[in-house]
């Protein structure tokens, strides 16, 4: 049997190319290795599937700092607002917005998404084949003609869609088939990396686990090279765990981690962190002497209660031990200005991330340069297509990076329908 369509993948981007594909009058079949669809869409958002994010188009591509100008096409055929009337007016699942414009289903549960979809795909008839992976591309004339199932089966079709995910969280079948199927077909791969993922430091605060599961609201990291040149800086909340430092935060700044250890593996990495990123030092430095004066008798630590947590306040003044026994009608204005020093710069040695299978999303992919924006079509081999985290695409949490993968297999998918069809009459 042949099909206009092959979609190979089952997650968010392989789920909207198979609607997208059928919608535009193909005849679609989806591959899915797993027995289920969408096993990585289950655990996004924290179980809770957080979809989308109602940011405008352009602050959308702003959050996507892995090549998020190669998704302005895209975006502007099928957006956020697309996608949310999709879920609601088609789907009738209900969705809510929660701060900073995340969007969630009304449910809290990822299950009546990846449920909604599946249901869906099989009321317009899109045919799934589960349990099956493909081994290779079938090429015939210099163009798509099939796929070759790892039992050696063919299946016939004019176009195809690589939807197989990227590297991280390899239990839920996202192993990186896509990079080699694309790779067999001549495309370059951008080395996946981890991003949004934890940092890791055998610095002595976390050795010591002097703060461990301590969690810290509206903080700056600020990232610099072992030159001191520096990088990046993000604002958010972050949590010292046994290994390093995890929270939004950390999550944001890891791709530049990773991207500084690429081209310098041995290099060490530091980490500053400004607890009062909103003061100025003189600000900080006044609120901590009017906090002072009015605890005179009491240690200086202990007169500092409520500024931060005391664990916190023990390790930045673990190198002005003094500090610890001198009563706050005692304490010198150098003193202080050494202590808020620290809470301004907390610095850290880095060492790295955690490995990518523990990432919430794959940095790099097949170069995007290779891949024609209008439509995700190869740009090298006709009727291929590519979509999702197989992209040198990579956004913060927040719901981009799934913006990223409806919406390019959205367009995908229709384009390889047009292919599809066209290929189809071109044959008869």
């Amino acid at each position: 049997m042949k099909y206009d369509v092959i979609v190979v993948g089952g997650g968010p981007a392989g789920i909207f190319a198979a609607i997208s594909a059928k919608h535009s009058g193909a005849k679609v079949i989806l591959i899915e290795k797993n027995q289920s669809l969408g096993r990585k869409l289950l655990m996004s958002g924290g179980g809770r599937c957080n979809l989308t994010n109602t940011d405008p188009i352009q602050k959308i591509i702003e959050n996507i700092p892995g090549n998020g100008k190669f998704l302005y096409s895209g975006l502007n055929q099928f957006s956020n607002l697309d996608l949310q009337d999709f879920f609601e007016n088609v789907l009738n699942i209900r969705l809510k917005e929660e701060e900073l414009g995340k969007v969630f289903p009304s449910s809290d549960n990822s299950r009546t998404v990846v449920e909604g979809l599946t249901k869906y795909l099989q009321a317009i008839k899109v045919e799934i084949l589960y349990g099956e992976a493909v081994q290779e591309l079938q090429i015939e004339d210099g163009r798509i003609s099939g796929v070759q199932l790892a039992g050696k089966q063919i299946i016939r079709g004019s176009a195809v869609v690589l939807a197989t995910g990227g590297l991280s969280y390899q239990h839920t079948g996202s192993t990186g088939d896509g990079y080699r199927l694309a790779v067999e077909a001549g495309h370059s791969l951008i080395q996946p990396f981890p991003t949004s993922v934890p940092l890791v430091s055998n610095d002595k605060i976390i050795k010591n686990k002097l703060l461990q599961g301590i969690s810290l609201m509206d903080s700056e990291l600020s990232l610099y090279d072992h030159q001191g040149k520096f990088l990046k800086a993000e604002k958010g909340d972050l949590i010292f765990t046994h290994f390093g430092i995890s929270g939004p935060a950390a999550l944001r700044i890891s791709r530049y981690v990773s991207l500084a250890l690429r081209k310098n593996a041995d290099q060490n990495l530091q980490l500053r962190i400004d607890l009062f990123p909103e003061l100025s030092t003189e600000q900080l430095f006044t609120k901590v002497m009017e906090q002072l004066e009015r605890h005179p008798q009491k240690y200086v630590l202990n007169g500092l209660e409520g500024l931060l947590p005391e664990r916190v306040l023990n390790t930045l003044a673990e190198e002005q031990s003094t500090i610890k026994s001198t009563k706050t009608i005692e304490v010198s204005k150098k003193e202080l200005r050494s202590l808020v020093n620290r809470m301004k710069g907390l610095t850290m040695a880095i060492e790295g991330t955690r490995p990518l299978n523990e990432a919430v999303v794959t940095g790099g992919g097949i170069n995007t340069k290779e891949i024609e924006p209008k439509s995700f079509s190869s740009k090298l081999l006709e009727g291929l297509y590519v979509v999702g985290e197989l992209l040198d695409i990579d956004g913060y949490t927040g719901g981009y990076n799934l913006q990223a993968a409806f919406t390019t297999g959205y367009v995908a998918g229709k384009a390889a329908a047009e292919t599809g069809i066209y290929t189809a009459i071109e044959h008869r």
